[in-house]
């Protein structure tokens, strides 16, 4: 039980620093090292809820950076896809849509890090906003990953550091919240996950504010590079993670 509080206290820091400097990922560091020792039902729940924790935070913080315009059509459209994703954690083949998953997201971060024609948008685009947020909605229901659809809409939106990462808090605050109450609706939220969401809390507040100093530090041009040799990095963790390598 201590080594499991203490692996909660490091993953919960190290996965609240890459969400407050990056904008979002704290998921996809959290779920696949949570499921190494705690099992799906309690990992999934468990980063969702310190989810609605930084994003909190993050959006008072930096509100005047939040494109609200993008993030009211991108929840609007998540909210389609959350029953979804509940649907697919309870009833879907876990192995082979973490597979899957992490595949995609690996393919996406190449192509982006190495495409010199990557897409950009001037303004909001409808389809664009209905494809990420809905996928978004799938992703974060299933496993807490709602961050790489949020990912593809900010590069083709070109926002900056401190843009992209106030934004996407305007997203995960309400989502997380959805997310969370289809999860107590079908039991997924009991003791055990409140305990350990309450002990991660010791480190992801510090973490929240750490990762504020370091997004203010970054240059919008190698910002991007960044998240992409992230979502490969977890990319391969969360396949290694099922396939035991």
């Amino acid at each position: 039980m201590t080594s499991t509080i203490i692996l909660v206290l490091i993953i919960s820091f190290i996965a609240s620093l890459v969400r407050s400097t990056f904008g979002f990922g704290e998921s996809l560091v959290a779920v696949p090292l949570f499921i190494l020792f705690l099992p799906v039902e309690i990992a999934v729940p468990l980063s969702v809820m310190l989810s609605i924790v930084i994003a909190l935070v993050v959006v008072i913080q930096d509100y005047k950076q939040i494109h609200f315009s993008s993030a009211k059509w991108l929840i609007f459209y998540a909210i389609f896809g959350i029953p979804i994703g509940i649907a697919l954690l309870i009833y879907g083949n876990e192995i082979l849509i973490k597979v899957a998953l992490g595949t995609l997201i690996i393919l996406y971060a190449l192509y982006s890090l190495f495409s010199k024609k990557v897409k950009a948008l001037k303004e909001d685009n409808k389809f664009w906003l209905f494809v990420c947020g809905f996928l978004s909605g799938i992703l974060g229901g299933a496993y807490g990953l709602n961050g790489p659809p949020l990912v593809i809409y900010g590069n083709l939106r070109q926002w900056s550091a401190k843009h992209f990462r106030a934004t996407l808090q305007a997203y995960f605050l309400p989502a997380s919240f959805i997310t969370v109450i289809g999860y107590y609706i079908k039991g997924l939220i009991n003791i055990e996950v409140n305990t350990y969401f309450v002990i991660s809390l010791i480190t992801a507040i510090p973490a929240i504010f750490l990762g504020r100093y370091l997004n203010h530090q970054l240059k919008d041009g190698s910002f991007f590079k960044y998240v992409y040799v992230g979502l490969i990095i977890i990319g391969i963790i969360l396949i290694a993670s099922i396939l035991n390598l």
